[in-house]
């Protein structure tokens, strides 16, 4: 008998040159981690969190600071030294200051729309901000109350509405963050948000015990593609791993496809060493259907950025044959 031709492991590749980003790029940085990511003409966009050593982020004002990079072959990268944002003093949105961390990039009809965190007194909530160059930034406003770290949008209108996937969560005793579910809701203009919908909960794998978290969605023929993230804990702390869903083209309410195995687990040394150790952290992904091809470049321990790559359609089927 035939055997099965679809392994969870053998859906991404981890590239030979990983880490691709290191802090070594970028002068006095310790840590580079958690890019958004998209495509830009012909090019592929990552913006890059940095966090600077004590000293160094003076040239800046700040301790993180957000750097775009940019790259032909979607391998080597040039970053530019020149943040693309810095956290306002006074706050982005009122008194709510802003995180450059952890950027969630869609394209809508050639506006690219970037969520980011805010943070602080009132608590993480999604702030919504747009560029169309990468080289001018704009904060538009708050689109999430708290807790709802960053809300993933879907690349265009569905039935007429926008639609984007939300994280609420609770933080639990001993900061364990329990309670991070998946939810959709719906918006007229993107500022506006409710139809609030409770899609998925953690727990429905090993990988995924405690928490999970979206990603931009990715349109392919036969649903959204949405690369998500699992926690699950031990005695030794947190384990951060990738997956992945399909939902409905239509009715995005609806699951299609899940992956019950984790399609990327951390075991390569720079994925236990870090910042944030046993992580690999994706908050994007960039797809291409014709060319059978997707690339998620995620956070390693939240120090470095590493590149995972493989078949979109292989991927696709797996949510398919996987859910249940």
């Amino acid at each position: 008998m035939e055997s099965k031709k679809h392994y969870s492991e053998c859906i991404l590749k981890r590239h030979a040159d990983n880490p691709i980003i290191t802090p070594a790029d970028i002068p006095g940085a310790y840590a580079v981690f958690n890019p958004g990511q998209t495509m830009f003409g012909d090019q592929t966009v990552l913006i890059l969190p940095v966090a600077h050593n004590a000293g160094h982020h003076s040239e800046f004002g700040q301790d993180i600071t957000a750097h775009v990079a940019m790259s032909r072959d979607g391998v080597h990268f040039d970053i530019n030294p020149e943040p693309l944002f810095l956290r306002s003093d006074e706050g982005a949105i009122g008194k709510v200051r802003e995180q450059c961390i952890d950027f969630r990039v869609t394209c809508i009809e050639g506006t690219y729309y970037i969520v980011h965190p805010g943070c602080g007194e009132w608590g993480t909530l999604g702030i919504l901000a747009k560029t169309e160059d990468f080289v001018e930034f704009e904060n538009i406003d708050i689109i999430s109350l708290p807790d709802n770290r960053v809300p993933c949008l879907f690349p265009e209108k569905i039935n007429g509405q926008y639609y984007r996937l939300d994280r609420p969560y609770r933080v639990a005793p001993n900061d364990f963050h329990d309670f991070g579910h998946i939810w959709l809701s719906s918006s007229p203009d993107l500022i506006h948000w409710g139809r609030f919908r409770p899609l998925l909960k953690p727990g429905f794998s090993h990988w995924n015990t405690t928490k999970i978290g979206p990603t931009p969605p990715l349109k392919t023929p036969r649903g959204w593609l949405v690369i998500i993230h699992g926690v699950t804990r031990s005695c030794t702390g947190h384990r951060y791993s990738i997956g992945a869903m399909l939902l409905d083209l239509e009715d995005p309410e609806k699951i299609i496809g899940l992956t019950q195995s984790a399609i990327l687990m951390p075991y390569e040394p720079y994925e236990f060493n870090g910042v944030v150790p046993n992580s690999v952290f994706p908050p994007g992904a960039v797809a291409d259907w014709e060319k059978d091809e997707i690339r998620v470049y995620h956070g390693t321990a939240d120090t470095c950025v590493g590149l995972a790559s493989g078949s979109v359609r292989d991927l696709v089927d797996l949510c398919i044959q996987e859910y249940r």
